[in-house]
């Protein structure tokens, strides 16, 4: 196997850079409605929204905007915080993005910069 492609520890690699794993909160508006997502492709995923690719929840309320995201070394990692971010309250949610993004701006341009 390429070793450009795989490390030693199991985790995939691409040209010598550990893959990563996100977990991701878009919004409607400030304060709109939200959700949770989780990728390896944080830019391509975020695109896919914009672009209303993906029908169900995110398509119905107009759900785009790219409002927090944490990166993780590992699937297992991104989906137990996924998972737990999911069942907080409404206003703990608020309350994560506003820590880092209190502006509620759009950090899609700033995951492609």
């Amino acid at each position: 196997m390429d070793s450009r492609l795989h490390g030693n520890d199991g985790a995939y690699k691409i040209c010598g850079m550990k893959k990563q794993f996100f977990v991701y909160i878009l919004a409607s508006k400030p304060y709109g409605t939200l959700y949770t997502g989780m990728t390896s492709n944080l830019p391509q995923r975020i695109a896919k929204h914009r672009d209303v690719l993906y029908d169900g929840f995110t398509k119905k309320y107009g759900i785009k905007k790219l409002v927090w995201y944490e990166a993780h070394d590992s699937a297992e990692a991104a989906i137990i915080r996924e998972k737990q971010i999911k069942k907080w309250d409404r206003s703990w949610k608020i309350a994560l993005i506003e820590k880092g993004n209190p502006a509620w701006r759009d950090m899609f341009e700033e995951i492609c910069g």
